[in-house]
Protein backbone atom coordinates (compact mmCIF):
# COMPACT_ATOMS: atom_id res chain seq x y z
CA UNK A 1 0.00 0.00 0.00
CA UNK A 2 1.62 3.32 -1.11
CA UNK A 3 2.40 5.68 1.94
CA UNK A 4 -0.06 9.07 2.09
CA UNK A 5 1.40 12.28 1.29
CA UNK A 6 1.37 14.01 4.45
CA UNK A 7 -0.56 17.78 4.81
CA UNK A 8 3.22 19.40 4.77
CA UNK A 9 6.15 20.73 2.44
CA UNK A 10 9.52 21.81 3.57
CA UNK A 11 11.82 24.41 1.29
CA UNK A 12 15.13 24.31 2.19
CA UNK A 13 17.67 27.48 1.62
CA UNK A 14 21.22 28.33 3.44
CA UNK A 15 23.27 30.97 3.90
CA UNK A 16 26.52 31.74 3.77
CA UNK A 17 29.35 29.29 3.15
CA UNK A 18 29.65 26.02 5.11
CA UNK A 19 33.84 25.92 4.70
CA UNK A 20 35.84 25.50 7.65
CA UNK A 21 39.34 25.93 6.04
CA UNK A 22 38.60 29.73 4.53
CA UNK A 23 36.30 31.92 6.81
CA UNK A 24 34.65 35.10 5.78
CA UNK A 25 35.76 37.66 8.49
CA UNK A 26 32.59 39.89 6.57
CA UNK A 27 30.17 36.98 7.53
CA UNK A 28 31.53 34.49 9.20
CA UNK A 29 28.38 32.30 9.64
CA UNK A 30 26.56 29.65 8.32
CA UNK A 31 22.96 29.52 8.37
CA UNK A 32 20.06 27.27 7.05
CA UNK A 33 16.66 26.97 7.29
CA UNK A 34 13.94 24.76 6.46
CA UNK A 35 10.19 26.61 5.81
CA UNK A 36 7.50 24.34 6.34
CA UNK A 37 4.11 25.03 4.83
CA UNK A 38 0.98 23.53 5.19
CA UNK A 39 -0.14 22.68 1.27
CA UNK A 40 -3.46 23.65 1.60
CA UNK A 41 -2.78 27.46 2.93
CA UNK A 42 0.36 27.11 0.93
CA UNK A 43 -1.56 26.58 -2.43
CA UNK A 44 -4.37 28.86 -1.57
CA UNK A 45 -3.04 31.68 0.02
CA UNK A 46 0.97 31.91 0.19
CA UNK A 47 1.86 31.03 -3.66
CA UNK A 48 -1.08 33.96 -4.67
CA UNK A 49 0.08 36.62 -2.16
CA UNK A 50 3.13 36.60 -3.66
CA UNK A 51 2.16 36.29 -7.63
CA UNK A 52 0.11 39.43 -6.98
CA UNK A 53 3.48 41.42 -5.58
CA UNK A 54 5.47 40.09 -8.93
CA UNK A 55 2.34 41.20 -11.54
CA UNK A 56 1.94 44.52 -9.51
CA UNK A 57 6.08 45.20 -9.38
CA UNK A 58 7.06 43.40 -12.56
CA UNK A 59 4.02 42.94 -14.85
CA UNK A 60 4.68 39.39 -14.73
CA UNK A 61 5.32 36.47 -12.51
CA UNK A 62 8.45 34.62 -14.18
CA UNK A 63 10.28 37.32 -11.40
CA UNK A 64 12.65 34.75 -8.70
CA UNK A 65 12.84 36.70 -5.55
CA UNK A 66 16.49 36.25 -4.60
CA UNK A 67 17.35 38.09 -1.67
CA UNK A 68 21.03 39.22 -2.54
CA UNK A 69 19.83 40.33 -6.13
CA UNK A 70 17.51 42.32 -4.34
CA UNK A 71 19.50 43.77 -1.77
CA UNK A 72 22.20 44.76 -4.14
CA UNK A 73 19.72 45.59 -6.61
CA UNK A 74 20.68 43.76 -9.65
CA UNK A 75 19.23 42.25 -12.32
CA UNK A 76 15.67 42.24 -12.33
CA UNK A 77 16.08 44.34 -9.15
CA UNK A 78 18.13 47.09 -10.92
CA UNK A 79 14.40 49.13 -11.09
CA UNK A 80 14.82 49.20 -7.42
CA UNK A 81 17.67 52.08 -7.24
CA UNK A 82 14.96 54.57 -7.25
CA UNK A 83 14.97 54.88 -3.34
CA UNK A 84 11.23 55.66 -3.28
CA UNK A 85 10.08 52.36 -5.31
CA UNK A 86 12.91 50.47 -3.46
CA UNK A 87 10.77 51.38 -0.03
CA UNK A 88 8.12 50.67 -1.16
CA UNK A 89 8.68 47.11 -2.64
CA UNK A 90 10.51 46.32 0.35
CA UNK A 91 7.49 47.25 2.43
CA UNK A 92 5.16 45.00 0.25
CA UNK A 93 7.09 42.47 0.51
CA UNK A 94 7.81 42.42 3.78
CA UNK A 95 4.08 42.25 4.36
CA UNK A 96 4.05 39.11 1.81
CA UNK A 97 6.33 37.04 4.52
CA UNK A 98 4.82 38.32 7.79
CA UNK A 99 1.12 37.47 6.51
CA UNK A 100 1.94 34.08 5.05
CA UNK A 101 1.31 31.09 7.75
CA UNK A 102 4.79 28.92 7.75
CA UNK A 103 6.94 27.58 10.72
CA UNK A 104 11.09 27.83 10.47
CA UNK A 105 13.32 25.44 11.40
CA UNK A 106 16.70 27.01 11.63
CA UNK A 107 20.37 26.24 12.69
CA UNK A 108 23.14 28.74 12.65
CA UNK A 109 26.69 27.60 12.94
CA UNK A 110 29.18 30.91 13.76
CA UNK A 111 32.57 28.83 12.31
CA UNK A 112 34.83 31.33 14.36
CA UNK A 113 33.48 29.71 17.78
CA UNK A 114 32.95 26.12 16.42
CA UNK A 115 35.23 23.68 18.34
CA UNK A 116 36.33 21.64 15.08
CA UNK A 117 38.07 18.90 17.54
CA UNK A 118 34.49 18.23 18.75
CA UNK A 119 32.99 18.38 15.71
CA UNK A 120 34.26 16.23 12.64
CA UNK A 121 31.09 17.25 10.04
CA UNK A 122 30.78 20.09 8.56
CA UNK A 123 28.36 22.95 9.57
CA UNK A 124 26.07 21.92 6.55
CA UNK A 125 25.72 18.36 8.12
CA UNK A 126 25.41 19.27 11.72
CA UNK A 127 22.23 22.25 10.58
CA UNK A 128 20.69 19.77 8.61
CA UNK A 129 20.80 17.17 11.45
CA UNK A 130 19.37 19.80 13.55
CA UNK A 131 16.72 21.21 11.97
CA UNK A 132 15.30 17.79 10.13
CA UNK A 133 15.25 16.48 13.91
CA UNK A 134 13.34 19.63 15.07
CA UNK A 135 10.66 18.89 12.10
CA UNK A 136 10.61 15.14 12.85
CA UNK A 137 9.45 15.99 16.33
CA UNK A 138 7.06 19.06 14.71
CA UNK A 139 5.40 16.14 12.41
CA UNK A 140 4.97 13.71 14.96
CA UNK A 141 3.07 16.36 17.55
CA UNK A 142 0.70 16.80 14.29
CA UNK A 143 0.37 12.81 13.66
CA UNK A 144 2.02 13.36 10.74
CA UNK A 145 4.78 10.95 11.11
CA UNK A 146 3.41 7.93 8.96
CA UNK A 147 3.00 10.12 5.83
CA UNK A 148 5.17 10.74 3.12
CA UNK A 149 7.15 14.31 3.70
CA UNK A 150 8.61 15.86 0.95
CA UNK A 151 11.75 18.46 1.18
CA UNK A 152 12.94 20.91 -1.19
CA UNK A 153 16.47 21.83 -1.50
CA UNK A 154 18.10 24.22 -3.98
CA UNK A 155 20.39 22.19 -6.44
CA UNK A 156 24.52 23.42 -5.88
CA UNK A 157 26.12 21.32 -8.78
CA UNK A 158 26.61 17.98 -8.91
CA UNK A 159 28.62 17.05 -6.18
CA UNK A 160 27.38 19.37 -3.47
CA UNK A 161 23.84 17.34 -4.31
CA UNK A 162 25.43 13.65 -3.93
CA UNK A 163 26.79 14.50 -0.87
CA UNK A 164 23.68 16.16 0.92
CA UNK A 165 21.66 13.46 -0.62
CA UNK A 166 23.98 10.84 1.21
CA UNK A 167 23.87 12.93 4.48
CA UNK A 168 20.19 12.99 4.41
CA UNK A 169 19.66 9.31 3.63
CA UNK A 170 21.98 8.93 6.54
CA UNK A 171 20.32 10.88 9.20
CA UNK A 172 16.89 9.76 8.26
CA UNK A 173 18.30 6.20 8.39
CA UNK A 174 18.78 6.77 12.16
CA UNK A 175 22.10 8.19 12.15
CA UNK A 176 20.55 11.27 14.44
CA UNK A 177 20.52 12.32 18.42
CA UNK A 178 16.62 10.79 18.38
CA UNK A 179 17.88 7.42 17.12
CA UNK A 180 14.91 7.16 14.74
CA UNK A 181 14.50 6.38 11.49
CA UNK A 182 12.50 9.12 9.25
CA UNK A 183 11.32 6.92 6.39
CA UNK A 184 9.29 8.99 4.39
CA UNK A 185 10.98 11.93 4.51
CA UNK A 186 12.03 12.33 0.68
CA UNK A 187 14.35 14.73 -0.63
CA UNK A 188 14.26 16.27 -3.81
CA UNK A 189 16.34 18.90 -5.71
CA UNK A 190 15.06 21.61 -7.48
CA UNK A 191 17.07 24.62 -9.27
CA UNK A 192 17.05 28.88 -8.15
CA UNK A 193 15.03 29.11 -11.42
CA UNK A 194 12.19 26.97 -11.24
CA UNK A 195 10.19 29.91 -9.64
CA UNK A 196 9.33 27.96 -6.68
CA UNK A 197 7.27 30.73 -4.23
CA UNK A 198 8.18 28.16 -1.36
CA UNK A 199 12.17 27.96 -2.35
CA UNK A 200 12.05 32.09 -2.56
CA UNK A 201 10.51 32.56 0.69
CA UNK A 202 14.01 30.03 2.17
CA UNK A 203 15.78 32.33 0.41
CA UNK A 204 14.61 35.37 2.02
CA UNK A 205 14.53 33.88 5.84
CA UNK A 206 18.89 32.33 5.75
CA UNK A 207 20.34 35.37 5.74
CA UNK A 208 18.50 37.15 8.73
CA UNK A 209 19.07 34.37 10.96
CA UNK A 210 22.69 34.05 10.30
CA UNK A 211 23.20 38.27 10.96
CA UNK A 212 21.09 37.71 14.15
CA UNK A 213 23.83 35.49 15.36
CA UNK A 214 26.38 37.29 13.88
CA UNK A 215 25.48 40.98 14.89
CA UNK A 216 22.99 40.30 17.37
CA UNK A 217 23.12 44.16 18.04
CA UNK A 218 22.61 45.28 14.78
CA UNK A 219 19.13 46.24 13.54
CA UNK A 220 17.52 43.85 11.32
CA UNK A 221 13.47 43.83 10.89
CA UNK A 222 13.71 40.96 8.36
CA UNK A 223 14.31 38.89 11.18
CA UNK A 224 12.07 40.98 13.32
CA UNK A 225 9.39 39.91 10.88
CA UNK A 226 9.97 36.09 10.91
CA UNK A 227 10.42 35.60 14.37
CA UNK A 228 7.13 34.94 15.53
CA UNK A 229 7.33 32.11 12.85
CA UNK A 230 10.95 30.28 14.30
CA UNK A 231 9.27 26.83 15.87
CA UNK A 232 10.03 26.75 19.38
CA UNK A 233 11.47 30.00 20.45
CA UNK A 234 11.64 33.51 19.63
CA UNK A 235 15.56 33.79 20.66
CA UNK A 236 18.49 31.83 19.92
CA UNK A 237 20.26 29.46 22.47
CA UNK A 238 23.40 28.20 22.14
CA UNK A 239 23.63 24.42 23.09
CA UNK A 240 26.90 24.19 22.31
CA UNK A 241 29.83 26.46 21.07
CA UNK A 242 28.88 28.06 17.57
CA UNK A 243 25.62 26.00 17.41
CA UNK A 244 22.88 28.21 17.27
CA UNK A 245 19.13 27.06 17.39
CA UNK A 246 16.04 28.42 18.39
CA UNK A 247 15.31 27.29 22.33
Amino acid sequence: MKTQDGSYIFYADESGDHSLISVDPRYPVFALALCAFRKDTYCTRVVPRFQRLKFHYFGHDSIVLHEHDIRKQKNDFRIFVDQTLRERFLSDLNECVKKSPFRIFSTVIHKDELRTDFFAENPYSICLKICLQQAALFLKRHGEVDRRTHFIFEKRGSKEDNELELEFRRITSGENELHERFPNFIIHFSDKRTNSTGMQIADLTARPLGLRVFRPAQANRAYELIQRKIMGSRRFSQPSRGIYIPK
